[in-house]
């Protein structure tokens, strides 16, 4: 986007405020914000909304940093805010430790003419001007920050275009993936999420000619959410209603199912709910459910298959990153062939088993709990977008060894005994074989997530997701407790795959 200018017209001071939030939105650490314009132009009232809306403060005191040069926030970006007025030469930066802010989280700059030339050079430069009755915004640069502020923006003039230009917006919740929601809020209206669902990144082909997205099937774009949300909406699943959608874009506007999770005060899972959401499956299990899904008039989301393809490599993840976190070397030749063996012997086992809608990350942070509902609608759903057709057991074993939360061996049955009784209730059902395909499904995503959580931590620095590795562990031995998997079992305790240990 080099040389890029994007405009807004502030209207008045509230207008100002809100361009405040769009960029606290995009601002991550390591950012500069270059604050440019004459006195009086407004620099001091767009930093100080800045700052308000990262700290989620509309109250906070944010004094102008004019005679202290700095002033620095704890928000949820740590921000240095930085008055450059009375700056003898750009050489009293490295007093005031710009270098080391921006190592900290990002900096606001005001006055930055005074700098010389030792800004970044991907600074998001705005200078501002008085318009009219109100000022005028202009926003330059190049790079990650000015494509961030330049996605943010849109996303106003989306919600503009769903008559809720004037919303707050705050974040909400970010995941691993590139997707970001935000609750935006306006007087005498119930909040609603906004979501920001950008067209996935592929990457480079890693097998057969192919990127991993492509083999595991994962959504490429938000067409999937919105017609498999759709669908389910239909189905009597309790699945947010989308209100405004921009497929090209990746912007929705969807209801707030609420905020209230799985687990009790103490931290730990409550079973009912777990017990709960199990019967919620045995519903889905029982319909049928269409190859093509509709997003828009036209415009259809054809439901990938879980193939052996997309199992296999999903399970690849353990021998990519895991095995050389806990070797200190990269897997041999001999140990991946040996991986392959019995992991497609093991495959082979699914060929009879019940095969239906796999919404693929079924687990306690993707159910909202509600109490004030009844039956099933008490149970919220997000997060559909990269469901599959699958086997019927991989869902109940996504919920009941739920990886980000420790589910007791006496929480897993009764969870697991709950599926079971309704899916009986309700008719033939094959308990053998689903108790088979369960432990199946559990060993695969269990090896698939215990080299997501090293890879997290390697390529993308998120070393929180390490504090799962032992809960994870302790699923792969429950599963691999089932007869059936007697010869993955022996393979993974040749090569010290369950072992409690570190590098």
């Amino acid at each position: 986007m080099a040389g890029t200018v994007l405009e807004r017209f502030l209207v008045d001071e509230a207008a100002t405020a809100r361009l405040g939030e769009d960029l606290a939105l995009a601002l991550r650490a390591g950012d500069t914000i270059a604050l440019r314009g004459d006195l009086g132009a407004g620099k001091s009232t767009l930093a100080r909304a800045l700052i308000r809306a990262l700290a989620d403060d509309a109250n906070l005191e944010v004094p102008s940093p004019t005679f202290t040069l700095v002033q620095s926030y704890e928000t949820r970006i740590p921000v240095h805010h930085f008055d450059l007025y009375r700056l003898s030469t750009p050489d009293e930066l490295d007093e005031l430790g710009l270098d080391d802010a921006l190592t900290q989280g990002a900096a606001l700059i005001e006055w930055p003419e005074r700098a010389g030339d030792r800004l970044p050079g991907n600074a998001l430069w705005i200078d501002l001007a008085e318009h009219g009755e109100g000022r005028v915004a202009r926003l330059s640069g190049q790079g990650p920050v000015f494509e961030r502020v330049a996605r943010s923006l849109a996303m106003r003039d989306f919600l503009a275009s769903a008559g809720w230009g004037e919303a707050s917006r705050r974040h909400f919740v970010g995941d691993a993936s590139a997707r970001s929601y935000e609750i935006v809020a306006l007087p005498g209206q119930a909040p609603r999420v906004l979501m920001n669902s950008p067209r996935l990144v592929l990457g480079p082909p890693v097998r057969g000619g192919k990127p991993y997205a492509v083999i595991a099937h994962t959504a490429q774009s938000v067409t999937a959410f919105v017609a498999i949300d759709r669908a389910l909406l239909a189905a009597g699943v309790s699945v947010p209603a989308i209100h405004a959608q921009d497929l090209d874009q990746g912007f929705l506007l969807i209801e707030h199912l609420g905020s209230e999770g799985f687990l009790g005060g103490d931290g730990q899972p409550i079973a009912e709910r777990y017990e709960a959401a199990a019967e919620l499956l045995a519903m889905m299990h029982g319909k049928a459910w269409p190859a093509r899904m509709e997003a828009a008039p036209g415009v259809f989301h054809d439901m990938p298959p879980f193939d052996r393809e997309a199992m296999l490599i999903e399970a690849d993840l353990l021998v990519d990153w895991y095995v050389p976190w806990i070797t200190g070397q990269p897997a041999n030749d001999e140990l991946r062939a040996g991986y392959h063996r019995v992991w497609n012997a093991l495959l082979d086992r699914l060929a009879d088993s019940e095969y239906t809608l796999m919404l693929r990350d079924f687990h306690s942070p993707n159910i909202i709990w509600r109490a004030e509902r009844s039956g099933l609608d008490r149970l919220g759903i997000v997060d559909v977008q990269d469901a599959l057709i699958g086997p019927a057991a991989y869902d109940v074993a996504s919920l009941a060894m739920d990886a980000r939360v420790t589910v007791s061996p006496d929480i897993e049955r009764r969870t697991v005994a709950a599926y079971v009784a309704a899916r009986r209730a309700a008719g033939a059902f094959d308990e053998a074989g689903f108790a088979e395909a369960y432990a199946i499904m559990a060993a695969q995503r269990n090896s698939k997530i215990l080299g997501i959580f090293v890879r997290l931590e390697k390529r993308d620095g998120k070393p929180y997701y390490l504090k799962h590795l032992p809960r994870i562990r302790d699923y792969l031995r429950r599963a691999l407790a089932h007869p059936a998997l007697a010869g993955l079992k022996d393979f993974y305790m040749a090569h010290g795959l369950l072992e409690e240990r570190v590098p």
